[in-house]
């Protein structure tokens, strides 16, 4: 549909980002391949580029991603958008067996002693000024 006309366009609009992955989750993981799956992309905007530093380190060694590992929330990918809209951001995507063990992840993470001592901690301090959510739903031919 190389040549789609105006009243039957192919897409809405292109839009391309460029990611730098986090040092704690340097490739693509696929957590689940469960029929029932779902995924979960959410989009941490940040005030200004120190405090958008500041939430990847709290993910990279501030331990936030390992929060995540133990909470059963499952990284497929965690970035730093180098180049696309909403900069400075980063992006995640989280892999489920179903809703309820997205439910359960999120509860064992927001009542974690980890999470809660680094939600507390002064230097994290509004690192996030805008969050979408997303869950999606895997198409048939996902790799993921």
């Amino acid at each position: 549909m190389l040549y789609a006309g105006k009243d039957d366009p192919l897409y809405q609009r292109i839009e391309s980002t460029l990611m730098l992955a986090f040092d704690g989750i340097p490739k693509v993981e696929t957590p689940t391949k469960k029929d029932s799956r779902l995924f979960q992309l959410r989009i941490y905007e940040s005030p200004s580029d120190a405090k958008a530093k500041k939430k990847v380190e709290m993910f990279n060694t501030g331990g936030e991603l390992a929060v995540f590992r133990a909470t059963g929330m499952g990284p497929v990918f965690f970035g730093e958008t180098l180049v696309g809209t909403k900069v400075p951001n980063l992006t995640y995507m989280l892999g489920f067996d179903d809703e309820a063990a997205q439910k359960a992840g999120w509860d064992k993470f927001l009542a974690h002693p980890d999470w809660i001592k680094m939600r507390d901690d002064p230097q994290y301090k509004d690192t996030v000024s805008n969050i979408t959510n997303l869950v999606l739903r895997p198409a048939a031919c996902s790799q993921i």
